[in-house]
């Protein structure tokens, strides 16, 4: 693998947390989930794209997670998902690049045509595309 385009720091930081002074830095687990995610999803979709790939929301602890009103069973609580934006391409375009690749996903969700999350499980990938409007 090449040079990595992506810092642990974009998937942990979160203005929810700043702004109620809450811990989010993850567990040992929940880090090599990020680091997985980065090197097995995003950096490939990053490579595969050409283009900056702008991560809005990483990891989130349980309190960031209700906070945002996330899942209960959020891929984003265990490290093992982000929600990002490419600017320049629709979340609809980015899906169907990523698709047509051979890059391995658990998940893969166009949500509100404003964003993709993507999410990486090392033990079993379901490969789900899906739609939130």
């Amino acid at each position: 693998m090449g040079k990595l385009n992506f810092k642990i720091s974009e998937f942990i930081e979160s203005d929810v947390a700043k702004k109620n002074s809450i811990n989010n830095f993850p567990d040992i687990q929940s880090l090599d989930n990020i680091l997985n995610l980065i090197v097995f999803c995003m950096q490939p979709i990053r490579d595969l794209i050409n283009a900056p790939v702008i991560i809005t929301s990483g990891y989130r602890s349980a309190s960031v997670n209700k906070l945002v009103l996330g899942a209960n069973n959020s891929q984003h609580l265990t490290g093992q998902a982000a929600d990002f934006i490419v600017k320049g391409m629709s979340p609809s375009e980015i899906i169907a690049v990523i698709k047509n690749s051979k890059i391995e996903f658990d998940q893969l969700i166009n949500e509100y045509n404003r964003w993709v999350h993507v999410s990486y499980n090392s033990v079993k990938n379901r490969n789900q595309i899906l739609k939130i409007l």
